[in-house]
């Protein structure tokens, strides 16, 4: 029998439940909805959840794909998946938990004794630590950006090949390593001994079809790649980034972007101007470096210093 939360399930069965973390406002007891596929045979444990931020929401998508699609009786291991992570900013329909204004994925390992999200943060980390392998669903919020995988460990941590090489099974074509802030699943569950990715896909408000597919695509790569379905995959070569260059805007106005999301660009290539509204150029901002145009805003209007765009650098092919 394998469980999380009250979600219990039999080797050959999928069962459905709550993994209690606290109360509402109105004294009611909050859980977030999980669920348990235990593998017909004996095998590894994945561990998946979505929505640690509460409007990203593709991930809550590839969960909903995913799960109807599984087959316990073909599957060898267990699948551990926390359908939406951040239950209050699902609600609110915003990106940080509203009860206590943080973002869950600065708040790992957690504590049980904390916070809203420090409660959240430890009861889910307590099933990832539990895991042989992890992924924390993400996207680029609501801004444009392509899917990418991002190891977080950091180059020198015992697990980085480990949890690099799950990336590349995932392969959804570009990878971020770099290390990330404290407080995030994937840098907190290597620690554990767990590799861990959280793969970004792409950016959307709402929904998106294309996002979605491109998480089915990698999570089946992973169960295949790990021996949970039988089955064979190959994978590309995929383009690795190990910089991260963000620009703002340097006046405001109406940003027009002069390179594609997922384009190379040159150092001193122009990335955007920005101009107003009767279509005078006010700025330009080229690149410091070589790379790939990462993630953009959606919206073309901005204020001075508001975020505009970043660029993957040190490039390189593996």
């Amino acid at each position: 029998m394998e469980s999380l939360g009250t979600a219990r399930a039999a080797p050959g069965e999928t069962a459905v439940g709550r993994l209690p973390v606290g109360e509402g406002r109105d004294g009611s007891d909050v859980g977030l909805p999980v669920c348990v596929i235990n593998g017909a045979s004996e095998g590894k444990t994945l561990y998946v959840q979505a929505a640690s931020d509460g409007d990203e929401l593709n991930g809550v998508g590839v969960v909903r794909e995913l799960v109807p699609r599984l087959d316990p009786a073909q599957l060898s291991g267990t699948l551990m998946l926390v359908g939406i992570a951040n239950y209050w900013a699902f609600h609110a329909a915003q990106h940080r938990n509203p009860v206590d204004d943080t973002k869950l994925n600065r708040a790992y390992p957690g504590d049980e004794d904390g916070t809203s999200s420090e409660r959240i943060a430890a009861a889910t980390f307590a099933a990832a630590k539990g895991a042989d392998l992890a992924l924390d669903l993400h996207q680029g919020s609501t801004s444009r950006m392509i899917h990418e995988c991002r190891v977080r460990c950091g180059p020198r941590h015992r697990l980085h090949e480990d949890c690099l090489a799950l990336a590349k099974t995932f392969d959804c074509g570009y990878v971020l390593d770099q290390k990330g802030p404290d407080g995030q699943l994937a840098r907190a569950a290597p620690d554990e001994g767990v590799p861990t990715v959280d793969p970004e896909l792409g950016g959307s408000v709402g929904l998106c079809e294309r996002s979605v597919q491109a998480g089915l695509d990698g999570i089946e790569n992973v169960l295949v790649g790990y021996g949970f379905l039988s089955g064979e995959r190959s994978s590309d070569a995929q383009l690795r980034a190990s910089g991260f260059e963000q620009y703002g805007a340097s006046a405001g106005g109406l940003v027009a972007f002069e390179a594609e999301l997922g384009a190379r660009v040159e150092r001193g290539a122009t990335l955007f101007r920005i101009t107003d509204v009767f279509g005078r150029e006010k700025a330009t901002a080229t690149a410091d470096s070589d790379g790939i145009l990462w993630r953009a805003r959606r919206l073309p209007q901005v204020a001075t210093g508001e975020y505009v765009c970043s660029v993957g650098t040190d490039v390189d092919t593996y």
